[in-house]
């Protein structure tokens, strides 16, 4: 019973894995052709399928089937392994780059940003140093006695003064409501510095200082581990189960039961001594002895 239990979650397990596999090799194949994603998908289905029957089957019929059918199908398997391999590959390395690009329009909006502060922030030096200078000026008109003179130029000025201080005041708003879209993005870097964070570690114990510098070949290495023991996986689980099954069912010659040859067999061995034969037959580890007048032909 536990051995049936067994081969049942084998073969649960394998389609789990297989379906899947299949599922990510299709996402990643109809990036690929993007054209005809319909076809493509129908296709990866029966592919999927036909290459589990396929493995189930030549497994299931190795004995029996000429050497052609059976190169043919083992090269297929392998092949339908590597197409769902290479769509996996696709599929998680488009969700990397897609994660990548993200960061690069951030990058991109950051750096406009600061070109924008930027801008605004040489506004209000020009303005402040317009003010300065007419500062400067009225200073010296109050210097002895031109006083008065400096007041009325005051007055003139003060149009003009308080349209550099709207000036100066506008472009420091926007430099509030830029510097708050900045950390908007910012935060975004943030996160996406957190999830990549333990690739940063895998890497770090490879690369060591250089960790940053490869980021993306150390997320290459881990995407070629994955599909390794992916669908393979999945084909040598579903192999596995036809092995349990086969040994439940009894399909298997007794050597490869792991019983003697001679289960199920009679064998009969005798001996003679002084005219009398002992004859023994012996059938399942079960033994019967008995004895015959011995006539001399053995």
């Amino acid at each position: 019973m536990k051995n049936h239990k067994l081969s049942l979650l084998t073969f649960v397990t394998s389609l789990a894995i297989a379906a899947v596999a299949a599922w990510y090799s299709i996402i990643g194949l109809t990036a690929i052709f993007s054209a005809a994603v319909i076809p493509i998908i129908i296709m990866g289905i029966v592919l999927e399928i036909g290459k589990l029957v396929a493995a189930s089957w030549v497994y299931t019929h190795w004995k029996e089937t000429g050497i052609l059918l059976k190169t043919y199908l083992v090269s297929a398997v392998v092949v339908l392994m590597l197409i769902t391999s290479m769509g996996i590959y696709g599929f998680l390395s488009k969700s990397h780059i897609d994660a990548g690009i993200n960061t690069t329009e951030i990058s991109v909006k950051l750096e406009r940003l600061d070109n924008r502060i930027n801008g605004e922030q040489r506004v209000i030096d020009r303005a402040e140093k317009t003010l300065k200078q007419l500062d400067d000026r009225l200073e010296k008109m109050n210097e002895g006695w031109f006083i008065t003179r400096g007041i009325k130029q005051r007055e003139k000025e003060a149009e003009e003064r308080e349209q550099l201080n709207s000036i100066i005041t506008k472009s420091e708003t926007k430099i509030d409501d830029l510097l708050d879209k900045k950390s908007e993005y910012q935060l975004e870097v943030k996160n996406f510095e957190v999830e990549v964070g333990p690739i940063k570690y895998i890497a770090a114990l490879v690369y060591e200082d250089d960790a940053n510098k490869n980021l993306d070949k150390t997320v290459r290495y881990v995407i070629l581990l994955l599909i390794f023991v992916f669908d393979p996986l999945a084909v040598l689980l579903l192999i596995s189960a036809n092995m349990s099954y086969r040994k439940e069912l009894g399909l298997y010659p007794p050597e490869e039961k792991g019983l003697p040859v001679n289960v199920g067999k009679t064998i009969r061995s005798a001996t003679s001594h002084k005219g009398v034969k002992k004859v023994t037959k012996e059938r399942d580890g079960v033994k019967i002895h008995f004895f015959e007048e011995d006539d001399g032909k053995g």
